[in-house]
């Protein structure tokens, strides 16, 4: 819907205005909520259990579109880690259709579809997605690093993910995008839709350290009125720059918005409506009109707002449809959130945001005092190179945990009366084989890798698990915690007994990376300790 000619009011329109006393900490926990240890992700994407990528799994290198998608087909299964580091251009014409059992692929567009535990990491400055989107459908634990996606159209040639830069829908959770730079040539009318679409079902996303410009339209939550799954998402350290509207627009969802730098937005910005509600603190808005407030319906949203700065704001009268903030910006509800931050004053966001935002910036961050800093954990940005080999997989070298072990603990095996899935199975072979105490029924995988997983329908404590083998011929394995992130529990090079740090969890996964032959697996046995 295009903006109507509306009279300007002059409030707010000369200077630098700060509205609310300056917050240093939004500090409001949500009942029942806990925070998780991040391992890098920030904000909502740290919460249901972390954003954890492609940790502990592979790292491949690719340089087209059909070498990522390959990536993700070349995997045990849909849910088996991978980090996919991207150097080089990609476009429609490099990106094919490529099939599997561990994927679901597209051509002309990257396609993160049925998928869980990826990764994508740009090296360098190298990573350019001109002209091609990527979209993720019915995924989840999916992290997207400084990646530059421009250009993106949904009419005209060639056309991409219905013209979204980074399009979410159906399903997706977990996801953190980080160091993106998002960027269109114009609005609607010249063939581009937007820079970072959620829909149909996308939670716990973050997004963050990213640039967003020179666009109709920066982003939504929710497709319509009716799509109310959405949320929570934390906008924090985002430049938006030269912006029509929806920084974002928040359909019926929750938004922390934090510690943004937007200039240039022409029509309106952030648009919680139908029930959407924004914690909006230490803002930044330069040269811009209605920077907040419910646009374009009569269904409102509502508002926290502290320590934001004005800087030649104008906003427009307010009418059946349209109700900006106004000057003093005044809170309109209450917003809360599940974690604590802490964050950098309104009036060095600029400066912070624009040494910090977009890709090819060394992944620098703030850390709460307008500091640019390099992290000394999570994802690195490693070295470009002068070749670039094709897309082959390497498993890092694991050790044994603990020695292997043959009996089993002494309390009771709580695999006995669960239920059980995986990757694949050979001719023959039953998941359910590794859980029914019987030594002498097995599972395998089609080929020497796959994975098996023992789950519950309710959350159990595990510290010690039994993989029996009825011939010694795994080379590689993992434990990992499905329901908290996909954490690796455990590893080693041969069957038998091992144990952790005892977690609540409703499913574990035994991934086998490596075989010297067809593993058959007799039981997958589970332990309180």
């Amino acid at each position: 819907m295009k903006r109507r000619g509306k009279r300007v009011l002059g409030a707010g329109g000369a200077g630098v205005i700060a509205i609310a006393a300056a917050a240093t900490v939004a500090v409001v926990n949500l009942q029942g909520a806990t925070a998780a240890t991040p391992s890098g992700a920030t904000g909502f994407a740290a919460q249901n259990g972390g954003t954890t990528g492609g940790a502990g799994g592979t790292t491949v290198r690719a340089t087209t579109g059909t070498q990522i998608h390959q990536a993700l087909c070349g995997r045990a299964s849909a849910s088996t880690p991978i980090t996919i580091e991207v150097a080089g251009t990609i476009t429609v014409g490099n990106t094919a259709k490529v099939s599997g059992d561990s994927c679901n692929t597209a051509a002309g567009v990257i396609e993160l579809k049925d998928v869980s535990n990826v990764t994508l990491l740009g090296v360098g400055s190298s990573a350019v997605f001109d002209q091609i989107g990527i979209h993720l459908r019915n995924s989840s634990n999916v992290i997207l690093q400084n990646l530059n996606v421009k250009n993106v159209k949904k009419s005209g040639s060639p056309t991409s993910n219905g013209g979204d830069a980074v399009g979410m829908e159906s399903g997706v959770h977990n996801v953190w995008a980080d160091h993106l730079t998002l960027e269109a040539s114009g609005g609607e009318s010249d063939g581009y839709d937007g820079l970072f679409d959620m829909k149909s079902g996308t939670q716990y996303v973050t997004l963050s350290y990213s640039v967003l410009r020179n666009s109709g339209r920066a982003g939504l939550v929710g497709s319509s009125d009716t799509d109310s799954g959405n949320g929570p998402i934390t906008f924090h350290h985002n430049y938006y720059q030269n912006i029509d509207s929806r920084t974002p627009l928040l359909r019926a969802a929750t938004a922390h918005i934090y510690d943004n730098y937007y200039e240039g937005l022409t029509k309106s910005g952030i648009n919680p409506r139908n029930g959407g509600k924004a914690l909006v603190q230490n803002n930044y808005f330069k040269d811009s009109q209605d920077v907040l407030g419910t646009f374009y319906t009569s269904l409102k949203g509502t508002y926290q707002t502290s320590g934001n700065i004005l800087d030649n704001v104008t906003w427009t009268a307010a009418d059946s449809e349209d109700f900006p903030a106004g000057p003093s910006m005044a809170s309109t509800g209450t917003v809360t959130v599940p974690y604590t931050t802490t964050l950098d004053t309104a009036s060095c966001v600029p400066s912070i945001v624009k040494a910090t935002a977009g890709f090819g910036t060394g992944l620098k961050v703030s850390d709460g005092s307008c500091t640019p800093t390099t992290p000394s954990t999570g994802s690195t940005t490693p070295p470009v190179t002068s070749t670039t080999p094709p897309v082959t997989s390497t498993t890092p070298p694991v050790t044994t945990t603990t020695p292997p072990v043959t009996s089993a603990p002494s309390t009771g095996n709580l695999s006995l009366g669960a239920a059980a899935d995986g990757s694949s199975k050979a001719s023959g072979t039953s998941y359910g084989n590794v859980i029914d105490g019987d030594a002498t029924t097995s599972w395998s995988p089609t080929g020497t890798t796959g994975d098996v997983a023992v789950k519950w329908s309710s959350a159990q404590t595990v510290g010690a698990a039994l993989i029996r083998e009825t011939s010694s011929r795994i080379t590689s394995w993992q434990l990992v915690d499905v329901t908290n992130g996909n954490k690796v529990l455990a590893s080693g090079t041969k069957a038998g007994g091992v144990s952790f740090t005892p977690v609540s969890t409703k499913k574990i996964d035994l991934v086998i990376k490596s075989a010297s032959g067809t593993p058959q697996i007799t039981e997958f046995e589970t332990y309180a300790k």
